[in-house]
């Protein structure tokens, strides 16, 4: 299908001079609106007002500009179909070969904090989107392009055809042009089901439309007889977000080293000093801060070496050469790190299936968590609480020594990590034993204290995370007998003045934080 005639509407103008200039070096007559049209004749290229074309002139503060026969005529019209040919000559409606659109910025305008309803109603683009539907209906006949990202292709395919595009790479472009459109309405959907009438905003939308493009085919999923794909989110992306990583080298990831990556990688970002955290099917096995990265990975590799083997590890800074050179001598399947330097990337380059990806330090977490059920979706707010030390209430008559208050701090946010029922033995910001995903807490105690004697670490003086309530004494038992002189712990039980009465038996400092961060 050759090019004779492109209609250009655009608001995000990325590329669209050199699109443009191209499209007129291969005599194609164009068409604008606005300021796309403003933008084209002020660096000197030949186009046509929209309103020149119609006849019509733009009305109703430009929501009436391309809404018109002749435009919409020209998009739609099936040149195999003598009837419409027919149509088209009698009227003397030229038809449009080409339509370059992108909408109005509906989502970035709503993102920002001082949107009034009315605002937002602005930004509902009519005529962008009608355009963009009708020429991906008829693809058979006219190019759509509604990503910048395009231009180069349709402008090297015109210069290998002489200015024709071919019909399946209208077809891929119509496919796009849809996702495109119904990714923007669902945004307005989402948006106007999350408020009232004034604008006010409500909890959830009433209507949740959510919007994913692959990013990759897996091998498999959780297993191999399982097939699996991994979607980015087509809403602006929530920087340092798994999401965004770049992979330096090794494998492909599969569906599991994703979901530990991120696992790991939303554990290390919280911390502020230089953080190792490792994690095995999902929960964290290690993790430690210190001075330096290679001290804290060291730490944290000592938490539990059998688990960290084909584990996850993740750094919140720059991996240097030290640590690269450490981290190598165990079997790893995936680093995560915010930058590396040029010798960790040598030495990392040794081991060829090493899966290295870097990702994006600052940034905040998902608005949304989801989790998939029968005939449904489970949807929350992400558990982004972190407990300030003048919430936390000491219920013992010992107090916890500043030491003890900081361990406390980071067991605490470790345990927000771990599966539940979640127990976390921690001294001098190491763990030292993690139990994890057992039906009850006594049990967690003992798996956590069990794994801290299996890689030969003392538990005398440590302190101790629980993610919910001791329900009985017993679990507080266990964590003491096993050496921990600091608890802390949601409170929150009918129990509690039972196991605050346990505390105070043995000596130990117990706080409550009034938060308990379960996770499943």
């Amino acid at each position: 299908m050759t090019i004779n005639q492109a209609l250009i509407s655009v608001s995000d103008k990325t590329g669209i001079v050199e699109l443009a200039q191209g499209l007129r070096q291969f005599g194609v007559t164009i068409l604008s609106t606005g300021g796309t049209a403003k933008l084209l004749k002020n660096v000197g290229v030949d186009v046509t007002e929209v309103s020149d074309y119609t006849g019509f002139p733009e009305m109703l503060d430009g929501r009436v500009k391309t809404l018109h026969p002749k435009i919409h005529a020209g998009i739609l019209a099936q040149k195999e179909l003598p009837a419409h040919m027919i149509a088209m000559e009698k009227m003397s409606l030229p038809t449009i070969e080409l339509v370059v659109v992108n909408l109005y910025p509906f989502g970035q305008t709503v993102a920002k904090d001082n949107c009034s309803l009315e605002d937002a109603i602005e930004s509902i683009d009519i005529g962008g989107s009608t355009m963009i539907r009708a020429a991906a209906k008829n693809y058979k006949n006219v190019a759509v392009v509604t990503d910048p990202e395009d231009y180069t292709s349709i402008m090297n395919e015109m210069k290998s055809t002489s200015c024709t595009v071919s019909q399946e790479h209208r077809f891929q472009l119509a496919c796009k042009a849809f996702s495109h459109t119904a990714a923007y309405d669902s945004v307005i959907s989402n948006y106007l089901t999350s408020i009232n009438s004034d604008g006010q905003h409500k909890s959830f939308p009433a209507y949740l439309n959510l919007n994913f493009r692959i990013a990759q085919n897996l091998r498999y999923g959780e297993n191999p007889h399982q097939k699996a794909a991994f979607y980015r989110d087509l809403t602006p992306a929530v920087p340092g977000s798994l999401a965004n990583y770049t992979q330096l080298q090794g494998k492909e990831l599969s569906y599991n080293n994703i979901a530990d990556a991120d696992a790991a990688w939303e554990c290390v970002k919280t911390f502020d000093l230089p953080a190792c955290v490792i994690v095995k099917h999902a929960n964290p096995c290690g993790v430690a801060v210190a001075n330096t990265l290679l001290v804290a990975y060291k730490m944290a590799f000592a938490t539990d070496p059998t688990s960290a083997f084909g584990g996850i590890i993740a750094f919140n800074r720059k991996l240097n050469g030290a640590t690269a050179e450490a981290v190598i001598k165990q079997f790893v399947e995936v680093v995560i790190v915010p930058e590396i330097t040029r010798k960790a990337k040598h030495i990392l380059a040794r081991k060829t299936n090493v899966r290295v990806l870097i990702l994006p330090l600052k940034g905040g977490s998902n608005t949304l968590d989801f989790k998939r059920v029968g005939g449904g979706l489970l949807v929350q707010a992400p558990d982004n609480l972190n407990i300030a030390v003048d919430h936390l209430k000491v219920v013992t008559r010992v107090q916890p020594t500043q030491q003890e208050l900081q361990d406390l701090l980071f067991a605490w946010r470790v345990a927000k990590f771990v599966k539940s029922n979640a127990i976390v033995f921690c001294v001098n910001g190491q763990t030292l034993g993690i139990g994890a995903g057992q039906m009850s807490r006594v049990d967690s105690a003992r798996i956590a204290a069990i794994k801290a004697q299996n890689s030969k670490l003392t538990l005398v003086s440590s302190v101790v995370a629980s993610d919910a309530f001791f329900p009985f004494r017993d679990g507080l038992d266990v964590v003491v007998q096993a050496g921990a002189k600091a608890i802390i712990q949601p409170g929150g039980s009918l129990r509690d003045e039972e196991v605050i009465a346990a505390a105070d038996e043995q000596g130990v400092a117990m706080m409550f934080t009034s938060v308990r961060h379960f996770r499943h």
